[in-house]
């Protein structure tokens, strides 16, 4: 657990405000209208789940996905509309960036459309051999 000020960063799938994060992801960009299972079932499947909490309401969370030796995919990053502009995001990715669990990783991923800048201060850069990368995108299906 990390303080900043009035807020906590939390680790682990039973810290979790399931309710709130799905609240939170059923209006992001990239998850509309997700329902809480699969929600659920995502940060159950990952290696690492964080929350940032205002005394006690969840106002952020991510989660990665890893083996926690050589690799590492950063996604679900989302900060409450009220709490954004306050350097939260990047303050828990800086800190699953440097969290013990995944110390081994040398490779890490993330993807965004709009965030580009946040994801700057804490290292990302463009992708350094975009022609290697490959991908099968499928609609996300109704559930």
């Amino acid at each position: 657990m990390q303080d900043k000020n009035d807020f906590e960063i939390k680790f682990g799938y039973d810290k979790m405000n399931f309710e709130k994060i799905t609240e939170m992801l059923a209006g992001a960009y990239w998850s509309k209208h997700i329902k809480m299972e699969e929600v659920k079932q995502g940060a159950k499947n990952s290696a690492l789940v964080a929350g940032v909490f205002h005394q006690d309401d969840q106002v952020g969370y991510a989660r990665v996905i890893s083996d926690k030796t050589r690799f590492a995919y950063i996604l679900d990053v989302f900060v409450d509309k009220r709490f954004r502009k306050k350097g939260i995001g990047q303050w828990m990715v800086d800190n699953i960036l440097n969290h013990e669990d995944l110390k081994d990783v040398y490779q890490w991923l993330l993807m965004t459309k709009d965030a580009h800048e946040v994801y700057k201060k804490s290292g990302f850069t463009s992708l350094k051999f975009p022609d290697w990368y490959m991908e099968i995108r499928h609609d996300r299906p109704d559930r």
